[in-house]
Order: structure tokens, then C-alpha cells, then sequence
């Protein structure tokens, strides 16, 4: 397990350790191995440099789970930008106030996708905003000589800007916040997926959701970490997107209760196995069910690894392959490392048994704080501790289960 500090320093490190190792392959087929990647990246930021990003300016993009979403992240990381990713199911006034808020100098999208034309929207939103520059990346990023890039042994880890990352939370229950992530927040996340989930060189993943969620750049950090590939499907059709899956040996088989119900209704209409080197599905949501998770284990003799997080604070407590079926079935794991966890009475009490209590935490993974500083005071007690306006409670083994959504709760990032 590689121990860098920042997306960047982890992309290095990886590259010296596995150059040749496979990182991603989408649905056509295309690949890309850490040290091509590493050099993709490098050459998107060159291209990005002389379009005038620079350490510092926040990027918006608003792109599907492609392969040039994650060589734009890395690139951005590179140049030391603050990126924002954006759910590519937002449209014109949500994206109007996501850009807005986060004061975004630059907006990348594709031209059409899924039949929407996404170019027309930003291009629209970019003559409305005069300071919003947009540059159009389907299928290709700029280019351009790595060597106009400064030496990144010229630019100390302290130098850069320490927010990385704005992601939107939801807005269920009123207008979304943009939460700010530093590189540092998303390894100690990624990190607590890879030793939980035991992820090694030869797993692949299948990232099947939405890239730009917390839970897409997760599996970015975690394959740089622990050297595991991801298998790319930028829009999911049950019939074809499993047959890819197969086609690649997938081993970790992501990505929410929507997907594994999928795989189990195909797996009951064959008589072969659909994935024949699975040893683990991925994520757990609100739609959890012990039903489902014994189905998994029945049909195909794999367990469901999940966990529970917010967009605030991903990957709280993660499930582990050795724990028992029913801690699988009924819990959401247990804290992982460096996570406190404590659940309140309604008298602000702390919870000292096995009751159920308003959840807080504080860990490593947690938010810088929210784009709108006026909420940032009211998310922490005084200790610290972030109120997930969640309710929960803790077994005796250390599990922690859900029990009931509060009023401030967000969607849950649990590598779906």
C-alpha cells in the first residue's frame, strides 16, 4: 500500500511501482496502464497550462465515467487546480448555480451525450457568465509539452492549494451544498476501502456509476494506492454492461443494490456463472436488503462489502471480508481507522450503550468545510464532530447500523 500525500505524489509512486500494470479499460476496449496514464495525464496538463489553468483556479467538468474524466483529474491535480465534478444529469439552472458558487474560471463537457447537447448548455451559461471560460473534451483533452510544466520539485506539498476537490451534496432537503475536499480527506477514505475490502494488483473494479460522485474519484486514489484496475461503463444497460464486465474477469462487482439486483436477476437466467473470478460486490445504500445480500451469497458464494459515508465525510465505517454474514447483511461496518464516532440523545447526551442516537463523527476523511461558510459552523459541535443528521446505533462487535435519516442528511457515499 503506497502512503503518498497528495493524487499526484500517489500517481509517481505508483508508476515506479507498477508501471506496466493495467489501471482502466472501458467498454471498447481501450486501456491504459499507470505509466500511460501518468503520461496521458501530463501531456492533458501541458494542454490545460497553455489554456491558462493554473495552481489554484477552480475547474468544473461535467463528464460520464470515460477514460478522460480520470486522465482530466489527474491532469488538474497535476497543475494544482481545485476541481469540481459535476453529476452530468445536472442541467442548465443547476449547473448556473454549481459554477456560480464555486466561482469557477473553467468549464469542460462534452459536446453530445446520451443524445443531450451539452456544448449548447455550457456555451449558453459561459455568454450569461463573462468570467467562465469552456472547453469542449469529447473523446480527447489538450495537448500540449509537458516541458512548459514547472518542476514539481520546485512546488512543495505545503505550496499547493490544501482545497482539491468541491463536490455538491444532493439536496434533498433543499438547495445542495458544495463540500470542500482536500487530496489528504480522499486517501484516508480510499485507504480504509483498500485494506477493508483487501484490494490488490490483480482485482478489477467495476465502476459503473457516476464518475463525478465522491465514490468515482474514490476508486481513483484507491486503484493508485493499492495498484487494482477499474473496468469503465459510462452508461448502464444490463445486458451489455455485464457482458463487459465478464469480458474483463471483473473480481469486485460494483456498484449499489440497483447493479447487484441486476446481476442476480442475469445469473438466475443462465446456468454459467456471468462472472467467474468475482470475489466481492461493491456498495451498500439506502436500498440495502438483507434478502438481497443472502441472494448474492447464495448465487454467486461472494460476500456484499459496503459501509456508510456523506459527500461530507465518505467511508466512515466500512464492512471487512472477514466479518459474519449477518454483520454483512444487517450493519454498515465498523469505523475505520482514525474515525470517532459518537451518537447523542435528544438531550445531547452520549450514548453509552446500544440505543439508538443522532450520529457525529470526526475523522480523517472529513470535509475542509462547505462552500458557503455560513453552513460550515452549523454542521460541528464544539468538539469538532460533524453532525451527519443521521440516527444510528452501535452492536457490540462495533458495527454501526442506520437506523433513520434526520433532517440534515445528505446522500450517502458508500461506493456506490
Amino acid at each position: 500500500m503506497l502512503h503518498g500525500r497528495t493524487l499526484w505524489k500517489l500517481m509517481e509512486q505508483r508508476v515506479n511501482a507498477t508501471p506496466d500494470a493495467l489501471m482502466m479499460v472501458d467498454e471498447d476496449m481501450r486501456t491504459l496502464t499507470f505509466a500511460e496514464f501518468w503520461a496521458e495525464a501530463e501531456r492533458a496538463a501541458a494542454g490545460l497550462h497553455s489554456a491558462g489553468v493554473r495552481a489554484g483556479h477552480v475547474v468544473s467538468w461535467q463528464l460520464p465515467t470515460w477514460i478522460e474524466s480520470l486522465v482530466l483529474a489527474a491532469a488538474l491535480s497535476r497543475l494544482g487546480a481545485i476541481q469540481n465534478p459535476i453529476s452530468p444529469a445536472c442541467r442548465d439552472s443547476e449547473l448556473a448555480y454549481m459554477t456560480s458558487q464555486v466561482q469557477a474560471q473553467v468549464l469542460v463537457v462534452p459536446s453530445m451525450w446520451k443524445g443531450f447537447d451539452y456544448e449548447q448548455m455550457a456555451t449558453e451559461l459561459a455568454q450569461t457568465d463573462g468570467s467562465l471560460r469552456l472547453l469542449i473534451a469529447h473523446g480527447a483533452l489538450p495537448q500540449g509539452d509537458p516541458a512548459v510544466l514547472e518542476p514539481l520539485d520546485e512546488v512543495s506539498v505545503e505550496d499547493l492549494p490544501d482545497p482539491s476537490w468541491i463536490f455538491f451534496t444532493e439536496g434533498t432537503e433543499g438547495q445542495s451544498k458544495g463540500v470542500i475536499h482536500s487530496d489528504r480527506s480522499l486517501i484516508a477514505a480510499a485507504r480504509a476501502v483498500s485494506l477493508r475490502f483487501g484490494l490488490i494488483g490483480r482485482d478489477r473494479n467495476a465502476l459503473v456509476g457516476e464518475i463525478s460522485q465522491i465514490s468515482g474519484m474514490l476508486w481513483l486514489f484507491a486503484s493508485l494506492l493499492s495498484g487494482c484496475s477499474n473496468i469503465l461503463v459510462d452508461s448502464f444497460h444490463p445486458q451489455e454492461s455485464i457482458e463487459v464486465l465478464s469480458r474483463e474477469n471483473v473480481t469486485l462487482a460494483g456498484s449499489g443494490s440497483e447493479f447487484h439486483q441486476a446481476y442476480v436477476d442475469a445469473q438466475k437466467s443462465v446456468l454459467h456463472p456471468i462472472f467467474g473470478d468475482v470475489r466481492a460486490f461493491i456498495g451498500s445504500d439506502s436500498n440495502k436488503s438483507a434478502e438481497l445480500v443472502e441472494e448474492v451469497r447464495a448465487l454467486f458464494d461472494v460476500p456484499v462489502l459496503g459501509g456508510y459515508g456523506l459527500v461530507e465525510a465518505p467511508m466512515l465505517t466500512v464492512a471487512d471480508l472477514s466479518d459474519s454474514p449477518s454483520e454483512l447483511a444487517c450493519t454498515d461496518g465498523k469505523p475505520a481507522t482514525g474515525v470517532e464516532v459518537r451518537l447523542f440523545r435528544s438531550d445531547n447526551t452520549i450514548v453509552a450503550d446500544d440505543s439508538e442516537g443522532e450520529l457525529r463523527v470526526r475523522a480523517p476523511q472529513m470535509m475542509l468545510g462547505y462552500v458557503d461558510s455560513t453552513h460550515t459552523a452549523a454542521a460541528f459541535d464544539s468538539d469538532g464532530f460533524l453532525r451527519t443528521g443521521d440516527v444510528g446505533c452501535m452492536d457490540d462487535r462495533g458495527n454501526l447500523r442506520i437506523t433513520g435519516r434526520g433532517v440534515q442528511a445528505e446522500i450517502k457515499s458508500s461506493l456506490t
